[in-house]
């Protein structure tokens, strides 16, 4: 049996979620802090914080997981089915990318703030969301956990940054909610512009919309 880049991600992170919940030297080493990151050199926590999740907040995990896991697969394989080989470099590049990409405004913005932290897959995830709106904005859909309907990937996209917007005023977590719409920007530009025939496709799903 095969096993997808998607699900091999997710087998990962959580594994590393809930060792490193349980071992907090772990946790503070991998965690993102900008100002570690700015003015100690410590890079791969840019990275590494995608591996980690609010220990406090089981849902966190679960629900970057469920997001992965639902739109994940089909954005590998239309990349694989259109480029080889390549297509899993290109999402591989999505997910890391959109991870760091989610991290940048952080670290312009609190480099000399010691005590900010944050942690979470949802910049990475973003950006495997919105790759998949960018290839099918309309077509298809996802069902939303209890509830009994299935939604564009467009529409389900909108609620995801809505959330994250909630999120970010509510305060009161380690996540990032403000830099997630980075990692979704990422994801979709880089779909547009870097897969072949994306944005024809997109632009070909929209005027069908419109008739």
């Amino acid at each position: 049996m095969n096993l997808s880049i998607t699900l091999i991600i997710i087998i990962i992170t959580v594994a590393v979620s809930l060792s490193a919940n349980g071992k907090p030297e772990l946790y503070s080493k991998l965690l993102f802090n900008p100002y570690q990151v700015f003015h100690r050199k410590e890079w791969w926590r840019i990275f590494t914080h995608g591996l980690i999740h609010d220990n406090n907040n089981i849902m966190h995990l679960g629900f970057n997981m469920y997001v992965l896991y639902s739109f994940g697969n089909s954005v590998e394989s239309i990349l694989i089915n259109n480029l080889g080989v390549l297509g899993v470099v290109y999402y591989l590049l999505i997910y890391i990318g959109g991870m760091a990409m989610a991290a940048l405004p952080a670290i312009i913005k609190h480099k000399d703030n010691y005590s900010y932290n944050s942690v979470g897959a949802s910049g990475a995830v973003s950006a495997v969301l919105f790759s998949m709106i960018a290839f099918a904005p309309f077509s298809g859909g996802i069902g939303i956990l209890f509830i009994p309907i299935s939604i564009p990937p467009l529409v389900f996209g909108v609620l995801y940054l809505a959330y994250e917007k909630y999120m970010e005023k509510r305060g009161g977590t380690n996540i990032a909610h403000d830099a997630h719409i980075w990692g979704a920007v990422f994801g979709f530009l880089f779909t547009l512009l870097f897969v072949p025939k994306a944005f024809l496709n997109f632009i070909a799903e929209l005027l069908g919309l419109l008739g």
